[in-house]
């Protein structure tokens, strides 16, 4: 680290979620400082860099990568992308922030946590939803054992008209890794398994269908799209993910669909002496007492300093302290598991065992 003992940040990607994590890090600048930022068009993160007045424009990643006044990478890229930066980061011996899908497919996420195995660098993946106020909260009374024991979970995302960027690298398979499923379910997969006290998933049966993006319907307000590009992915995914100690998930999102929603991310946990949902910025617990059913509302405060504050600190934190993430490598590789699964199992039509093995 620099003299001052803060930690140098290097962004790779200068784009959305680029400028978010910009935006976050410069906010803390009593613990580190931005020292360089790129991006494949390069005047973007030249504007960025003026914006948050970060000092340095490369070129390229890898010339950021190389740096030796850089301790830690941030990189917010297409999702092709994630394990080749990932890997060479490690290589260069830097700290790693890697954006969610931690791997565009299970065999990226291997490599990824078999190179984080064997650094002392910390690896860190952006799920941010585990840092909001009330999973914060839900969680906080499952680990004190107030739900007994979590048996079944059910959890989703329906989006009724938000197909991203059509015809971009976000609904091309070889760019992406998958629609839906690996865009936002990966989200509500990963707080799901984290609130149930991250169980061993062992099966999955799954099934993907593209109804909406094939015809150009169901286009979202995010991205751009490329009428020229192509969509090649699924439009909504549902799942059934079993685990090691019997416990069961239930998985369904979409980018597009005729149903009534609200387009809002929810979870419901189910234990055995109590219960917790949430949905979008509140929650609830609930359970029975002298035979009749109790909830408690839970919300956020007013001056909440938000999931994506709380996710940059702890980053911080695990660098200085040099302790795993919460959201480590290993639960990057343990969704991209099970993502990988439930795209097999709607080629083959048969549940897929998932394979832990690491070689």
């Amino acid at each position: 680290m620099a003299v001052d003992n803060k930690i140098r940040i290097g962004i790779i990607g200068a784009g959305n979620i680029g400028n978010v994590h910009a935006g976050e890090f410069s906010k803390l600048g009593e613990e580190c400082v931005i020292t360089a930022i790129t991006d494949a068009y390069l005047p973007l993160a030249v504007e960025r860099a003026k914006q948050y007045g970060i000092a340095n424009v490369a070129n390229s990643p890898e010339e950021l990568i190389q740096r030796s006044d850089i301790d830690a990478v941030i990189i917010g890229v297409p999702n092709q992308f994630h394990a080749p930066l990932a890997l060479q980061a490690l290589a260069a011996g830097k700290h790693v922030l890697l954006e969610k899908p931690m791997g565009i497919n299970g065999d990226a996420a291997r490599q990824i946590l078999k190179a984080s195995q064997a650094s002392d660098r910390v690896v860190m993946v952006g799920h941010q939803m585990r840092w909001e106020s009330v999973p914060m909260q839900i969680k906080e009374q499952i680990d004190r054992g107030e739900l007994g024991k979590i048996y079944t979970a059910k959890t989703g995302w329906f989006r009724r008209k938000g197909i991203p960027g059509w015809g971009t690298w976000f609904t091309q398979m070889d760019q992406s890794g998958g629609g839906p499923l690996i865009d936002i379910g990966v989200h509500m997969l990963d707080l799901a398994l984290y609130l149930m006290g991250n169980p061993k998933p062992v099966s999955v049966y799954g099934a993907t269908y593209a109804e909406f993006g094939p015809s150009r319907k169901g286009i979202g307000t995010w991205g751009t799209p490329n009428w020229n590009g192509t969509y090649d992915v699924e439009d909504l995914a549902t799942a059934l993910i079993k685990m090691e100690d019997g416990s069961t998930l239930s998985l369904e999102v979409s980018w597009a669909v005729h149903m009534d929603t609200d387009n809002t991310p929810f979870i419901h946990v189910m234990g055995s002496e109590g219960g917790a949902s949430y949905r979008g910025a509140e929650g609830k617990l609930l359970t029975e007492k002298f035979d009749r059913p109790i909830e408690t509302v839970l919300r956020k405060a007013d001056n909440d300093e938000g999931e994506r504050a709380r996710l940059s600190r702890h980053f911080l934190a695990c660098i200085r302290e040099g302790k795993q993430p919460i959201t480590s490598a290993l639960t990057g590789f343990t969704n991209n598991l099970v993502l990988d699964a439930i795209y097999e199992s709607s080629r083959t039509g048969n549940e897929v065992k998932l394979d832990w093995n690491l070689n």
